[in-house]
């Protein structure tokens, strides 16, 4: 079994390499080998699309725009889809429905999932009726609903009940695979984050993509806190009129050194789940610069000189340092503590201070950056 393991990782990482050195539209990446789970974020534009393979099953977490409804269904043939087994329209805008109609003229589907909202949109009516035509109802899930998938599963995080916000109406879901897991957030904002949060549920994740193509309105320290994600996966369009991702998000994911990927930078990104590591099609990016790259790259820099100044300015005052003595800071949310409060894992403006035992007798661990 260990020697199958092997040759399946080979195989992964020799696909994952033809990935560089092939055309996009060309190729194929399977998730067929034992435990795999293949995570496809779609370059749509100022939209969001995400594709997910595993077991002989199929995932589709919105569309894109009806302008970019082609090349979503053409990406999906040439993944060999033949099959939708669940399709989920994370809220009604045009930018994540616009490519689901096609789809769902286009492939059998097997299960429809949705915010249970009314948009006053001719294309959500055009939504519904057609899947009306196909014989397929349109399910709303509850927070908790856990729904089995190819190797693995995926849990509905939001939202907990509906808002006049269309964007925090978005179906928010945690997917898992083995010891991996991934939390697709739509365009949820900071009052559907909070609400995630109070739930108690566990937020922690290897990826997370990033809500409302990196507006300001989302991604805030708190949520960030407690998903504690490997990566953070952005999907906007080159020179989008929003100036997606916003340098309040891209400052936020810098100052926690999350590595970066970028649909507007680096196209259609591939991450496959063996269960245990995950493998991706290329490196991160980490360009943590706004929608307008001038400004955020002097904003940018000016915090990474900040955070610079205030770290140098810590060391350089030996006798506050003998202060903290065994006091320690703790964030709102999250399980670490830390010795400083702006060390740039945590949010300073919601940290207390307490006794090193007091923290770690609530069950926080101590910071890998500051300690």
């Amino acid at each position: 079994m260990k020697r199958k393991s092997k040759l399946q990782s080979i195989i992964l990482s020799l696909l994952l390499l033809l990935f560089t050195l092939v055309p996009q539209s060309a190729l194929t990446v399977n998730a067929a080998a034992g435990g795999d789970m293949a995570v496809h974020f779609l370059d749509v534009g100022q939209g969001n699309a995400i594709l997910v393979q595993s077991g002989g099953q199929n995932l589709l977490y919105d569309g894109g725009d009806q302008s970019h409804a082609d090349q979503v269904v053409s990406y999906l043939q040439q993944q060999n889809v033949e099959t939708i087994d669940y399709m989920i329209s994370s809220h009604y805008d045009e930018d994540h429905l616009g490519g689901l109609v096609k789809c769902l003229n286009s492939f059998n589907v097997s299960n429809v999932l949705g915010s249970d909202y009314v948009h006053t949109s001719n294309l959500f009516n055009t939504f519904m009726n057609t899947a009306t035509a196909n014989a397929i109802i349109v399910q709303y899930p509850s927070v908790g609903d856990t729904f089995d998938f190819g190797t693995g599963s995926f849990t509905v995080l939001a939202p907990d009940g509906i808002s006049q916000n269309s964007n925090d109406n978005s179906v928010v879901i945690k997917l898992e695979n083995g010891s991996n897991s991934f939390i697709f957030t739509g365009d949820a904002e900071e009052t559907s984050e909070q609400d995630m949060i109070s739930t108690g549920m566990n937020l922690d994740c290897d990826v997370l993509s990033v809500g409302h193509h990196g507006s300001a309105s989302s991604t805030t320290w708190d949520f960030l806190e407690a998903t504690s994600p490997s990566y953070a996966v952005i999907s906007c369009g080159v020179n989008n009129q929003y100036n997606h991702p916003s340098a309040e998000t891209m400052g936020r994911l810098s100052d926690m050194e999350i590595p970066v990927f970028r649909t507007d930078k680096q196209g259609t990104i591939i991450a496959v789940s063996d269960g245990t590591t995950i493998s991706w099609s290329q490196d991160p990016c980490n360009d943590y610069s706004s929608g307008d790259a001038v400004q955020s790259q002097q904003e940018t820099a000016a915090a990474s000189e900040q955070i610079q100044a205030q770290e140098q300015e810590q060391v350089q005052e030996p006798a506050q340092e003998e202060n903290y003595g065994t006091m320690v800071w703790i964030p709102a949310t999250g399980e670490k503590y830390h010795s400083i409060p702006n060390c740039g894992r945590m949010n300073p403006d919601t940290a207390r201070q307490v006794t090193q035992s007091e923290a770690e007798a609530m069950g926080y661990g101590p910071c890998s950056k500051c300690f």
